[in-house]
């Protein structure tokens, strides 16, 4: 529990991008599945979205509660996950793999320096 994957950057408020050229890939992190428990479903963006850095991106719904997802960066939706339709669980058991949930066109790289390393997560994790 509470995995950190080093090539990844991270927020404040649980969520991880992985930089794929000019696009991210955005989820949320281990730690935050893991408060949530069982996720039942995920509400997601429609691609073509125009989203701005600390807009909500979606929404993940558990058995425990339901909780926004914020985006880390402005740009636009390039592709949402659409296994996660039919198995949102793929959010707990591969946080950091099939359980991502969109891929954004970057707006502004320079955002990408305000988020925080693998490091600087795991000590807001108390690692």
């Amino acid at each position: 529990m509470n995995e950190v994957a080093e090539e990844l950057k991270y927020t404040k408020t649980h969520e991880w991008i992985k930089i794929e050229e000019d696009k991210v890939r955005i989820g949320i992190t281990d730690h935050a599945q893991g408060e949530l428990t069982d996720i039942v479903y995920v509400e997601m963006p429609e691609k073509g979205t125009e989203i701005k850095k600390g807009d909500v991106l979606g929404t993940v719904e558990s058995v425990k509660a339901t909780n926004d997802v914020f985006s880390p960066v402005s740009g636009m939706i390039a592709e949402v996950n659409a296994k996660l339709e039919d198995t949102p669980e793929l959010m707990n058991s591969e946080p950091y793999g099939n359980g991502w949930m969109v891929l954004l066109r970057l707006a502004d790289k320079s955002e990408l320096a305000e988020l925080l390393t693998a490091e600087d997560y795991g000590k807001i994790l108390g690692k």
